[in-house]
């Protein structure tokens, strides 16, 4: 690492400390030359390939701007959409891979827009998947009801045991 001081090519770690629970590392370094000491920041680059071939970094802010179009009108606020563009990072981050699709973004999407907002999640959906009929929309919200009512069944009480 090269001292920011005096530019020497080398420079000793004195620490090392992970923040942002792990996602990145800061190392407290000192130059041979100069003997001053400074701190470097490591993080690990998240780079989206989109459909034109073209990478770019990760940009949670653009997450956020999206997700915003479909929440418009929705009682849906700012930490709400910063929290589930944490959560959409989170996830590509768990894959482990340093680049990724922009389709497989827009996919950690889906699921936590859907539990956030529904018609939010249906506005999405039908630009994302490129809905081409009300059929399109008429079989995502048939799923949509067959998830809803899954989660609000009760639990079944097994045969010949009486329920609390």
């Amino acid at each position: 690492m090269r001292c920011p001081f005096c530019h020497n090519a080398d420079s000793r770690v004195i620490d090392s400390r992970e923040a942002d629970e792990g996602a990145t590392t800061r190392r407290r370094r000192s130059c041979p030359k100069c003997n001053r000491r400074f701190t470097t920041v490591e993080e690990a680059v998240l780079a989206v390939v989109k459909r034109s071939g073209v990478s770019e970094p990760f940009n949670r802010s653009k997450v956020v701007a999206g997700v915003r179009r479909a929440c418009q009108g929705r009682p849906v606020d700012e930490d709400q959409l910063q929290l589930l563009a944490q959560q959409v990072e989170d996830a590509i981050r768990a894959t482990g891979a340093a680049e990724v699709p922009s389709h497989e973004v827009g996919l950690a999407i889906l699921r936590p827009l859907r539990e956030l907002d529904e018609v939010a999640y249906l506005r999405f959906a039908s630009v994302y998947r490129a809905f081409t009929s009300v059929a399109d929309f008429e079989k995502e919200i048939a799923e949509l009801k067959a998830r809803q009512s899954l989660a609000s069944e009760p639990p079944s009480v097994p045969a010949g045991s009486t329920a609390p």
